[in-house]
């Protein structure tokens, strides 16, 4: 009877980890499409720091990246519980500000001179960290939300090891590529010195390629800033996703086309409205500050 009981408890065990392991494999397709930007992001993020810091930049955005998730995860499942309706707006705010570090990233590197002073570019280190952390907290808390999506109907046991699954997968999966870009010219150089003809061609392959990957990263970070960021803001205001949908139709060049272009102006606008919003305040804020 015993040995019954155990062989049931097994079974029920096999089955329920089963079904997470599907669960976890559909949260993380439909959170792929912000793991892509999620590493452009970082990577980018990360990257302009002297060659032998780059790996602990990396593993200190990565511990911070798993502390976001241990605040989001909680507090996604409390919020889901007992105030569903409060998702959105915070994931809007979110938004808003990604589309604001993008707007005043363009903002210093057209208007502001590069910085030279030693002091400065230590202090710099120290801002992409926490820079890379808290973009890193709205795209989790992005990610969290989708993965919650798919299990909202599920038991909350799988619930809880779904997201915990998924968070810890998107640490180790970017985190882990955004270190190997990073040192992607490091491996190039070790290679050229090899012996082997083929793996001094790789090596200058790679030497080549790095400095080309991480402008385009640049690039591409911030423009996913915006991508990102827009389509939260135009998915939490009815009306501006619906004449996304309208434009975009059901098929065709335009319905691929529409929705990326559209979250990128909707990101660029609000991300230099909250800019613009921002530096107005602070100005009246230290006119108006008893000195």
């Amino acid at each position: 009877m015993a040995g019954a009981s155990l062989l049931a408890l097994i079974d029920d065990i096999a089955s329920i980890l089963d079904d997470v392991a599907a669960m976890t494999k559909v949260a993380a397709k439909k959170t792929a499409g912000v793991l892509g930007d999620d590493l452009a992001l970082n990577a980018q993020q990360v990257s302009g720091v002297n060659a032998d810091r780059e790996l602990p930049v990396v593993w200190a955005v990565a511990v911070g990246s798993l502390k976001n998730k241990a605040i989001l995860v909680p507090a996604a499942l409390a919020i889901s519980a007992l105030l569903p309706w409060l998702i959105t707006p915070l994931l809007m705010v979110g938004g808003l500000y990604l589309c604001f570090e993008g707007v005043e990233k363009l903002a210093e590197k057209f208007l502001h001179p590069p910085a030279t002073d030693e002091a400065v570019k230590a202090a710099t280190e120290a801002e992409k960290i926490q820079g890379a952390i808290r973009t890193d907290f709205v795209l989790s808390a992005e990610i969290i939300v989708i993965a919650l999506g798919t299990v909202a109907e599920r038991p909350f046991l799988s619930q809880v090891t779904v997201l915990v699954g998924i968070g810890l997968l998107m640490t180790v999966g970017v985190y882990g590529i955004v270190a190997a870009i990073v040192k992607m010219d490091d491996l190039g150089l070790n290679l050229v010195g090899k012996a082997n003809v083929a793996a001094r061609m790789i090596g200058r392959g790679l030497l080549r390629a790095a400095p080309l990957l991480m402008k385009s990263l640049a690039v591409i970070g911030t423009a996913a800033m915006f991508l990102v960021g827009g389509s939260i803001l135009g998915h939490g205001l009815p009306p501006v996703h619906h004449a996304i949908e309208v434009l975009a139709g059901k098929s065709g060049l335009l319905h691929y086309l529409v929705p990326p272009l559209v979250d990128m102006l909707v990101g660029v606008v609000s991300g230099a409205l909250a800019l613009a919003g921002f530096e107005v305040g602070t100005r009246l804020w230290r006119r108006l500050r008893p000195s």
